[in-house]
């Protein structure tokens, strides 16, 4: 079940920026993206904490991935992607996309295990 709908939601500027809210903390979040990348064959130059969360960079070929993580809530946190093609002035916003949906992926899959590892407690405590 995990992907569905994972596409939903993602919000496109008309610049090439890809937006996402999750109902998730900002660590989840980076943790999934970071996953997502890892899974994409993206680089991660930057993982760094911000002001408002978390920046990411990642490198693919031709490109310049730049994600910011901004804590909305404890959590809900969105998700900025710009990939950059070559010049500054191209963005590639299928590969943001992407990255997002895939982190949507990622996310959905902890919280599926998280969500597994607790019925499985729950079953071994006697009554």
């Amino acid at each position: 079940m995990a992907g569905v709908g994972a596409g939903a939601g993602v919000e496109h500027t008309m610049n090439g920026i890809v937006y996402k809210t999750f109902a998730a903390s900002g660590n989840e979040v980076r943790f999934a993206a970071l996953k997502a990348l890892d899974h994409l064959g993206m680089p991660v130059t930057v993982d760094e904490k911000s002001e408002e969360g978390w920046n990411l960079t990642a490198t693919a070929t031709d490109r310049t991935i730049d994600i910011q993580m901004q804590k909305l809530t404890e959590q809900t946190t969105r998700m900025r992607v710009v990939v950059n093609e070559g010049a500054i002035f191209f963005k590639d916003s299928s590969t943001g996309t992407e990255i997002i949906k895939q982190t949507s992926n990622a996310l959905e899959e902890e919280q599926d295990a998280a969500k597994s590892d607790g019925d499985r407690n729950r079953k071994r405590k006697p009554s």
